[in-house]
């Protein structure tokens, strides 16, 4: 209800013209802090040479490098990158929810 009466009124009130372009702002820069990590996360990350061949082809490692593959360094990077993507997406969310709260 609040919500609604928010986007439907002409008159926005003085805490929302006040707080809500800080948000917004806040919002774009951790979008672009976290897409700065993604970016070097992938870049840091070793190449794989087989591409993944080993999902396809169904083969299954049980060795202590593939139970232990999250302590790695390409462990923590991979997390790093799943992290960042999702927060980019929830982030993304909420700024274009706030932008259609207020628009300026």
């Amino acid at each position: 209800m609040f919500f609604r009466n928010l986007l439907l009124s002409t008159e926005v009130p003085a805490w929302v013209a006040q707080w809500f372009p800080i948000l917004q702002t806040i919002l774009i820069i951790l979008i672009a802090i976290l897409a700065i990590a993604i970016i070097v996360a992938v870049m840091v990350q070793p190449s794989k040479p087989q591409g993944g061949r080993n999902v396809v082809l169904g083969t299954n490692n049980d060795s202590y490098y593939a139970q232990n593959k999250g302590k790695t360094k390409e462990g923590r990077l991979n997390k790093i990158i799943i992290i960042s993507s999702v927060c980019i997406f929830v982030f993304t969310i909420l700024y274009f929810i706030s932008f259609g709260i207020y628009s300026g």
